[in-house]
């Protein structure tokens, strides 16, 4: 026992050494984290007034950015915000609840505004006023010293705005938004007790179509962490994006989700969704891991920095791995879900 104990402080210790970095803040940096807290909670208590169970909505936001944030830490750094900041290595709380803030803010006073127009238009919407307003947030955190960009990231960017943001944030910015919104807004049926009527004969080529996307998205998002390595020339449709990779994910996704729809079509949307991301999970750890083992799944130096050094038992992943993937389908999963719904809900 002493033995285990022993070994589990060594690992910290280590673990610790291995993810040091500058958390001495600013000055200015302290007036922005004070602002960005003062701006969320201002925000919560205005937006109560327009919709309800406000609170619930921003911690959904949050867990869909926190998602965001924690799978793709490795691909960009947070410094010297002080030590109360973060909550996992470089992730701050606070640049998480402002982001919550800015999407729920632009979500709800879209809809507000433009409740007239359907879905997709008011998404269009969100997307764009998304996209200024979080390039010129990005460009403020860069000039405070806080970002900087991981060694993959650098090497993939063409060029920057002269505010130091890449130009790559004009489809990366829509890219994460998108996931984002769309997990806030499946979740939202579920808060505001919409009904959504299961269809018995499902639109099998949609879905397949929409699983792709939903899946190529989340494939763009992450591509300078994780590279597809030995798959044929012609396979490769984006830099290191990979057809067969891509259409793999893109399979397993779409048979975790027919069966559950099939088998379990009484559920309610919470128990639903936990039962997609547990089938998912089963079907792609192994998948994950013999890619990995063959070489044809490639971490990136700042991501396997990143890793707790923990690996599965069984399948010789690290765990960092394993734990990402409901994550990561999380997000793919309620995009293709929210979409499948305002499609056959009109």
């Amino acid at each position: 026992m002493s033995e285990l104990i022993s070994k589990i402080l060594d690992w910290r210790t280590s673990y610790l050494l291995t993810h040091q970095f500058d958390k001495t803040p600013t000055i200015p940096i302290i007036i922005f984290e004070v602002l960005i807290i003062s701006f969320a909670l201002i925000l919560l208590i205005a937006l109560s007034k327009i919709k309800s169970r406000i609170f619930l909505r921003f911690l959904i936001v949050t867990y869909g950015i926190f998602i965001f944030e924690f799978f793709t830490s490795p691909m960009w750094n947070n410094y010297k915000m002080g030590t109360w900041a973060y909550i996992y290595q470089d992730v701050s709380w606070i640049l998480t609840i402002g982001w919550a803030s800015l999407v729920l803010c632009v979500v709800i006073l879209v809809d507000k505004f433009f409740s007239s127009w359907n879905g997709g238009k008011r998404f269009c919407i969100y997307l764009a006023i998304l996209t200024f307003l979080v390039v010129i947030l990005e460009s403020l955190v860069i000039r405070l010293g806080i970002r900087s960009y991981s060694p993959e990231v650098k090497e993939v960017v063409i060029g920057y705005f002269p505010f130091g943001v890449p130009f790559a944030a004009l489809y990366y910015v829509p890219v994460f938004m998108t996931l984002v919104i769309t997990f806030y807004k499946y979740w939202s049926f579920f808060m505001d007790g919409k009904p959504v009527v299961p269809l018995k004969q499902r639109r099998w080529g949609r879905s397949l179509l929409i699983s792709f996307i939903g899946v190529f998205l989340f494939e763009l998002m992450i591509e300078p962490m994780v590279v597809n390595a030995n798959l044929p020339r012609w396979s490769y449709i984006y830099r290191d994006i990979s057809l067969i990779i891509s259409s793999g994910w893109m399979i397993i996704v779409w048979v975790a989700i027919n069966l559950v729809d099939s088998f379990f079509i009484q559920l309610d949307l919470f128990k639903k969704f936990l039962g997609y991301l547990s089938a998912i999970f089963l079907l792609s750890l192994p998948v994950e891991a013999w890619l990995i083992v063959h070489g044809f799944r490639l971490y990136g130096p700042s991501a396997t920095a990143a890793f707790s050094g923990i690996y599965v038992p069984g399948f010789n992943i690290p765990i960092d791995v394993a734990f990402a993937i409901p994550l990561y389908f999380s997000l793919v999963v309620s995009f293709i879900k929210y979409w499948e719904i305002i499609l056959d809900n009109k």
